[in-house]
Order: structure tokens, then sequence, then C-alpha cells
């Protein structure tokens, strides 16, 4: 079992995240590479939290949407973003095919400035089609999240109509992203992050994890980072379910490995 968990390579389990920062994917990419490993006992431990391997759009999406006709004007848009406290509006037609969108930052685009407060009111009566966003991104609600948040990403958008059928479904926006990174992370809950400096080869996030498996601590997540620019080495970052992680520090640092968070007086760090 130690011996597949070690060959078990490293690019698999992370993916390319800004700044270079490695997050474990959902089981897709690790299926379609290596299929049933899955169930494979390693994989199991490092990811308790159900359905974490597999979260698609559709469980954190928002079905309740707020749309707008294309007869709406600027307006009423202020309006309805104000009473529901809310930021992007989808632009639809009868069928609830998307045609475009409309987002605060269109509304402060074309408002005049306060110091003209005053002025060109008749404005706010146009037609929200003069000032909205056409060429809509959007997703199917059975994309896998972590897709989703590289369009995000890549795009700098605030927000992502999902569609089926090219009808509009939900909509999912940069807050529901942050809100479940913070889940997946588990920084949500009572926790203790400890940062492990490993050389950059193969094999050592499971030799790594094996040693919590041994003391019986829960493991909630795992990022992987850079270390200063040095490619021979990378940080493992993981949050475990104690809030006294001083026996498990001991463990990993008797294995040879250098713990650099958290920084215990009298650990030897």
């Amino acid at each position: 079992m130690e011996e597949q968990a070690d060959e078990l390579p490293q690019d698999v389990v992370t993916s390319t995240f800004p700044q270079d920062v490695g997050l474990l994917v959902e089981d897709l990419l690790l299926t379609a590479i290596f299929p049933g490993l899955i169930e494979h006992p390693l994989i199991v431990f490092l990811f308790p939290m159900k359905g974490c391997l597999q979260m698609i759009v559709e469980e954190i999406m928002s079905k309740d949407i707020t749309t707008l006709k294309t007869t709406a004007t600027i307006q009423d848009a202020i309006e309805i973003m104000n009473k529901n406290r809310i930021r992007h509006i989808p632009v639809v037609d009868d069928e609830m095919h998307i045609l475009g969108i409309v987002t605060n930052r269109d509304i402060r685009d074309a408002s005049p400035s306060i110091f003209h407060a005053d002025e060109h009111k008749e404005d706010f009566l146009k037609p929200v089609t003069e000032i909205m966003t056409t060429n809509v991104i959007t997703a199917h609600r059975l994309d896998f999240v972590a897709e989703v948040s590289a369009i995000f990403y890549e795009h700098n958008i605030g927000c992502l109509p999902i569609t089926e059928e090219d009808k509009l479904v939900g909509i999912i926006t940069e807050t529901d992203i942050l809100h479940t990174l913070v889940e997946l992370m588990g920084a949500h809950q009572p926790s203790s992050q400890i940062d492990v400096l490993v050389e950059n080869i193969t094999g050592k996030l499971a030799d790594i994890a094996y040693i919590f498996k041994e003391r019986k601590v829960n493991i909630t997540s795992v990022l992987v980072y850079p270390y200063n620019d040095d490619p021979n080495y990378k940080v493992l970052t993981f949050r475990v379910q104690t809030m006294d992680p001083r026996g498990i520090i001991e463990a990993i640092e008797k294995e040879g490995y250098k713990v650099l968070w958290p920084n215990i007086p009298g650990i030897g760090l």
C-alpha cells in the first residue's frame, strides 16, 4: 500500500493556481489517469470531507435568479440592485436565453460624477441594453468548481451565469467561490495549520500524510506552495482537525522534516 502511495505523481494531485499555488483537484483528473485511484487509501485519507473531490457548480450556484428584460431601464437596474443587494443582473428574453448582463460597474460608468449628480438624469431612463455586456461568458451546471474558478481568474469577472440548453438556470459569483474555498480548506471550523518544507520530489506528500495517519490526526485540506522560488523544495500546508499540534509536529520533525509553521518555542524550529 505504501509503495503505491509513494508512486503517486505530484502533478496528479496538484493543479496550478494564481502565483503557482497548488490545490488538490477533483477525482475526474485522478481517475482519468489512474482508474480506480479514487478508492486508494491515501486519497480517502487526504479527502475526508464528503463531496470535496467532485463538487460541481450546481451544488453552489444560486437558483433564485433576479433578471431583467430588454425593456427595463437603467433606473430599474439600479433599484433592483439596491433592493436585493446584488451586483450583477442577467438580461434575458421570455425563454430565459441570456442576451446580456448588467453589473454595478456598468451602472457606475454610466452615472454622472458626484459633482454633477443633478445633471443628465434622463440618461437613467434609457434601456439597459445600452450599457449591458453582450459577450457573456457562461458555464454549465455540471462543470467542476475548480474549472469555473479558473474562468473567474483568467477573465477577471465577478459573476458567471449558469446555463443548460442555452437557458439560464443559475448564477455563481466570486463570493460563492470564496465561500466554497474557505469550506474546502476547513478554515471555517476549529483546526490548526502546519507548514512542512519538503524536497520537490515524488512521494513526499504521501510520506507526510502517513505520519498524520499513524497518529490518527484527520486532515481537512492540503495546499502545495513553491518555496522562495527554489525549484528544489516545496511547502506542504496541512489544515488538521486538532487544536494542539505539538505532538504531530514532533513526529514530523523526528522523521527529519522542517516545520515552518507554527513556530512553537521549545520544539526546535
